[in-house]
């Protein structure tokens, strides 16, 4: 059984991939992997924090900060290897980039001096041993994120390396703090504008 906290961001993030309203509640449930009268609670509460409107974002600014303010932490684990992308180009396990190297396939603001991916719990002692084979374990440049599998709801590909979707990605960025926000910022805007889409 899932937490009401994972739940909560499973809605928030459908809801931020499709924010036009096209989505039913029943759809939005069903593909947030939720029961239909949780997600229409939730939905509810959202409506009256002025954010939604049936299933459309009608303050998607407000609708990341409400995230930002519910988001729960992935357990990380840190690595330091020669060539991450490499690594990740011959995996064949599932992830989804996120924060430095996500931004910089997406937008090209940030340097990317760290490869930060989402993995699935299971996934982890395979994603070890590939990171050891060639590296070492401890602070260094990359850094593996265990979540809820549905953090790869709406990922897309960029120069043959999985991403994570732009709702993702701006949330993760504003966590992540200091330039990062700026970069989330810049992107925040761009999807306002529809220059970049959310999924």
């Amino acid at each position: 059984m899932k937490s009401r906290g994972t739940l909560r961001e499973r809605i928030i993030r459908v809801l931020l991939v499709k924010p036009d309203g096209s989505l039913t509640k029943y759809g939005l449930a069903k593909k947030a992997q939720c029961s239909f009268s949780w997600a229409h609670e939730f939905l509810r509460k959202l409506e009256t924090l002025t954010l939604i409107d049936g299933t459309k974002v009608t303050n998607y600014p407000g609708l990341i900060q409400y995230w930002l303010q519910v988001k729960t932490n992935a357990e990380k684990k840190e690595y330091m290897h020669k060539d991450p992308l490499s690594l990740l180009n011959k995996a064949k396990i599932p992830y989804a980039l996120t924060t430095y190297q996500a931004e910089n396939l997406v937008q090209r603001y940030l340097f990317p001096s760290r490869t930060d991916f989402y993995i699935e719990r299971k996934d982890t002692e395979e994603w070890h041993k590939l990171l050891t084979a060639e590296g070492l374990v401890g602070k260094g440049n990359v850094r593996i994120l265990i979540a809820d599998s549905h953090v790869f709801y709406g990922s897309f590909k960029r120069q043959n390396l999985t991403v994570v979707c732009i709702p993702q990605l701006i949330a993760d960025l504003f966590k992540e703090g200091g330039v990062c926000t700026e970069a989330a910022e810049k992107l925040l805007q761009k999807v306002e504008q529809h220059v970049v889409s959310t999924q």
